[in-house]
């Protein structure tokens, strides 16, 4: 079944609970024609149906936005490049309890939209799944072996492609801070989480892209990730660039 036949025969809600929550899927994707389409199939196919996908085509210069047009409730175009003002345009048309903020290079797995509904209560404020590779080789497998369980343990509360929160919470703390290039991830949890517990899901499953490792080679692009780790404790990270791999 194509992504067309997918969009066009969602159905009402279905949903074990006697009121569905909606979920806004915000996808912001910069010039993202070889991915979105996978990622838009693996939300279509949700047997979990209370949930609208908004995608933010932010300075793209390819088919992304020709991929998006009609196999999404909402699509917003920005010529400027910017992944945390796309997720805040997104957030601000969302109609959505739960935001759930995907990447546009990963995958939910089959019951993820119900698993998320079933397990983000309102005790939580903030939350991401489990990841893992899109590539068989161990030594990626054994990186989110690591990053999944310091997720799990609250050794570092991030994410994996995925955060989960609830709308008037991301209103509240003022969603994510646009002077940010790197670790816009880490400080909106960090924000959420005086309004609430961080939950970590490990009961369904995210795949998302291992592309910067694939140019980078995995000694640089960890060595990237935990030096701009440490910067963020010990300093302001606000003028540091990450640099897009496409």
């Amino acid at each position: 079944m194509n992504l067309a036949t997918l969009h066009q025969q969602r159905c009402p809600v279905q949903s074990k609970k006697a009121t569905a929550p909606l979920v806004s899927v915000i996808i912001p994707a910069h010039n993202e024609q070889d991915y979105l389409q996978a990622t838009l199939e693996s939300v279509y196919q949700q047997p979990y149906r209370a949930y609208e996908v908004v995608v933010v085509a932010n300075g793209c210069t390819d088919r992304t936005v020709a991929v998006a047009r009609d196999f999404c409730d909402q699509l917003l175009i920005v010529q400027e490049k910017g992944l945390s003002r796309a997720r805040n345009l997104g957030a601000d048309a969302a109609r959505g309890e739960i935001l759930m903020f995907l990447d546009a290079d990963t995958l939910l797995e089959w019951n993820a939209l119900e698993t998320i509904t079933d397990k983000f209560t309102r005790q939580y404020a903030a939350g991401t799944l489990k990841g893992k590779p899109d590539s068989k080789r161990w030594i990626y497998h054994f990186i989110y072996f690591l990053k999944n369980f310091q997720h799990r343990w609250s050794l570092h509360q991030g994410s994996s492609g995925v955060i989960l929160c609830w709308r008037d919470h991301f209103r509240a703390m003022g969603g994510f801070d646009e002077s940010l290039e790197v670790m816009e991830n880490s400080d909106l949890i960090n924000k959420l989480k005086s309004l609430g517990e961080y939950l970590y899901i490990e009961d369904t499953v995210v795949t998302t892209s291992m592309r910067r490792f694939e140019k980078y080679g995995v000694l640089r692009a960890c060595k990237l990730w935990i030096k701009l780790w440490v910067h963020s404790l010990f300093d302001d990270v606000r003028h540091r660039k990450y640099e897009i791999v496409r």
